[in-house]
């Protein structure tokens, strides 16, 4: 999809296990939500470690190395920014390279991917400006912290949340999931949310607001089914949590998807 002030590409990268990593030159203004596998995103002399919710960013003429050490390959929409648009941003974009998994882009970025899919009626154009609205009020509120942590505990944190995803609808604590990639709890904790930027629990939780957000975009079960099938044990507290994510209780949220287009439109008035 492509238009004045953005265009969208649907991303999956093949490579996997075993390829060797090159150069590449970001062409324009990217910002790519990452909506399944994980890979290692190195730009700007800074590495980081991108997982399903996350969000990369690129800067025109900026130089990027991508490698994956682990077998699946990943899928991102990428959204690029005219830039037209980007300079009503600031320095956004120089701030960060990257996002962690974010309750308040995990929304948008599933909603996304029900527009690129055709199950829901929002435009992408509406969803790609809401996008970066939300981004420029993180990124600007963010202080980079780059990871210190060595190959062999990144490689620790990503499986821990390609596990964390896959049980997500299961009770996950943090002993169990250190257990997983053999690890103290307390180092555990500390290795994954200098990596992931976001502790084990919060990851959990996101993972299941992004399994959430892709139900109710994309069909019409009853939200208490949806709740209680992404891991969710009270309703209540699904309602409470998801609407702290995207603004929206989950029955507005879906109504956003169907063409009601309360949340693109507030986020076109306010860039």
């Amino acid at each position: 999809m492509q238009c004045a002030m953005l265009s969208v590409i649907d991303y999956r990268c093949t490579v996997g296990l075993g390829s060797v990593p090159f150069p590449e030159q970001h062409r324009a203004h990217t910002l790519a939500y990452v909506r399944k596998g994980t890979f290692g995103y190195r730009t700007r002399g800074v590495r980081h470690e991108l997982v399903p919710g996350s969000v990369l960013v690129g800067r025109p003429g900026d130089e990027y190395v991508c490698s994956h050490e682990h077998a699946c390959g990943d899928e991102c929409l990428s959204f690029q920014l005219s830039p037209a648009l980007v300079g009503a941003f600031g320095d956004a974009f120089t701030r960060v390279a990257a996002l962690p998994p974010l309750p308040e882009i995990v929304v948008l970025g599933e909603l996304a991917q029900a527009a690129a899919s055709g199950a829901s009626d929002v435009g992408l154009d509406e969803i790609g400006l809401a996008l970066a609205h939300r981004f420029v009020a993180l990124a600007l509120g963010r202080t980079p912290t780059p990871t210190k942590a060595g190959a062999r505990d990144r490689r620790r944190a990503i499986d821990a949340a390609l596990f964390l995803d896959a049980c997500s609808r299961e009770e996950i604590d943090l002993e169990r999931t250190a257990r997983e990639v053999d690890l103290s709890p307390f180092h555990f904790l500390r290795v994954f949310s200098s990596v992931v930027g976001v502790t084990p629990h919060q990851y959990l939780v996101r993972a299941r607001i992004r399994r959430a957000a892709h139900a109710l975009s994309e069909g019409d079960r009853a939200i208490a089914e949806i709740a209680f099938d992404v891991g969710f044990g009270d309703l209540s507290n699904f309602v409470r949590t998801f609407r702290r994510a995207a603004g929206l209780t989950p029955r507005a949220y879906r109504d956003v998807a169907r063409g009601r287009r309360k949340i693109c439109q507030e986020a076109r008035n306010a860039i």
